[in-house]
């Protein structure tokens, strides 16, 4: 009777302690140690940025021509596409940072340079010391970028660029990198495809003026070099100052010369000039190219069918692309009201050279701050220089001269064009057979006419 009750009370034993071992490994997963939930609490507030709960916006500052000469590049160029990027962000809530588990909204911190160099390059340096602005919008012209290039560089901050070649600037981009160029300019890839063109078209000689300084230095080299690599000999090279409208003695000196084709690698207002002289003159040559300004829809409003067979840099048009097509559509209706004070049509401010990569080169920089998930410099710059990017352009990325680790361009394989020619009032994308072996997303939306009409 003992050794039964006794095995009655071991069975009894063991039949409780079964029961309550799931009880007691619950207890123990989810017993936390005095401290450790303190301890991880304490770790996630201090990931967080210090002003995670106070941060209300990311603010984009730059030094942009509001005044002065280069200010028609403020109203037709880089700045509606600014605006209108700013505008495409905020409509969807500003850009998701990881980092700060939402939405933050773009905050623009405009300074007017006066189209001053000097100017622009102190203003750009207040932007990042004292004001502390999170990103830059970029400086205009050529030899602005330049000078504003190495100072963003040297302060560690991202700077993707808009208006301004960077034939010079590209030998340093290995030792700057936080600057992105967006623009197609004088050897990437527009003066290679210009000269092939022509060549193909039978173009023998050529006459040349350019705006002294860097600008237009650099397509004016890169021209000569381009010319005499397909067999074009350049007849006439003469430099005029930067702004100036007095072009008379040189669309003279160009008419004399008897050259199959002009170029004037200059700015507005000498763009304009050019144009007007050459038909006080006269002056009809198989092929004119004109500068910035030149493919720009308000240069066909001033001048209307006398434009016709003018080649200009770019380029795009609604025909390059669906996305493209849509991209049209979307910035005159942006821009309409403004566009028609300004220039008597609401197109008036479409720029077909630069208004399109200028857009997709800000999608990157968008896009690349949410796939980094913060706001900081180096995380950035990192995804922009390695990441594929979804745009207006299709598939963009930025090709890196000097490797990864330095800074980009963005790359010719993504341009849908790099000259233009106005046609019945459209601009049109030309090229030569053959040139999409070399620039893959090429559309040419027209043949080339050569000679040009005659006004």
């Amino acid at each position: 009777m003992g050794k039964k009750l006794l095995l009655i009370m071991v069975s009894f034993s063991l039949v409780l302690a079964l029961a309550a071992m799931p009880l007691m490994m619950a207890c123990e997963e989810e017993v936390t140690p005095p401290g450790e939930e303190e301890e991880e609490e304490e770790e996630e507030e201090e990931e967080r940025p210090p002003d995670y709960d106070t941060r209300e916006s990311i603010v984009f500052g730059g030094a942009r021509p509001l005044t002065g000469p280069l200010q028609i590049f403020e109203l037709t160029s880089f700045g509606p596409c600014y605006q209108l990027w700013v505008d495409d962000v905020n409509a969807e809530g500003g850009l998701y940072v990881e980092e700060y588990g939402r939405r933050l909204p773009i905050e623009l911190k405009i300074e007017d340079d006066g189209s001053d160099l000097g100017n622009s390059t102190r203003l750009l340096e207040k932007l990042i010391l004292e004001d502390e602005v999170d990103f830059l919008i970029p400086n205009c012209s050529t030899a602005f970028l330049y000078a504003s290039a190495p100072l963003a560089n040297k302060y560690g901050k991202v700077y993707v660029t808009g208006e301004g070649g960077a034939t010079t600037l590209t030998a340093m981009l290995g030792d700057l990198p936080y600057v992105f160029c967006t623009l197609n300019y004088a050897d990437y890839y527009q003066m290679p495809v210009l000269a092939d063109t022509l060549a193909e078209a039978g173009a023998e000689t050529a006459a040349l003026i350019y705006l002294n300084d860097l600008h237009g230095i650099e397509y004016d080299h890169t021209a000569m070099s381009e010319f005499t690599r397909v067999g074009i000999q350049v007849i006439m090279n003469e430099a005029v100052p930067p702004y100036t409208e007095d072009v008379e003695l040189v669309m003279k000196q160009a008419q004399a010369s008897g050259a199959d084709v002009f170029c004037a690698f200059v700015y507005p207002p000498t763009t304009m000039a050019v144009v007007g002289q050459s038909m006080a003159l006269g002056y009809s040559p198989n092929a004119m190219v004109i500068g910035p300004g030149g493919s720009a829809e308000y240069f066909n409003l001033a001048f209307g069918p006398i434009v016709d067979g003018l080649i200009g840099f770019g380029a795009f048009n609604r025909q390059s692309s669906p996305a493209l097509d849509a991209y049209v559509d979307h910035f005159i209706e942006a821009n309409a009201e403004t566009a028609l004070a300004l220039f008597g049509s609401e197109s008036g401010m479409l720029d077909y050279w630069a208004s399109a990569i200028f857009y997709a080169g800000l999608q990157c920089l968008g896009q690349a701050i949410e796939m980094a998930g913060t706001l900081d410099q180096d995380a950035v710059r990192d995804v922009l220089a390695t990441a594929h990017f979804d745009t207006v352009f299709g598939d963009t990325w930025f090709y890196t001269p000097g490797g990864p680790s330095g800074g980009g361009i963005l790359a010719k394989e993504c341009h849908p064009g790099e000259i233009g020619q106005w046609q019945n009032g459209v601009f049109e994308v030309i090229g030569y057979e053959g040139v999409t072996d070399i620039l893959p997303n090429y559309v040419i939306t027209a043949d080339f006419i050569y000679p040009k009409p005659a006004p």
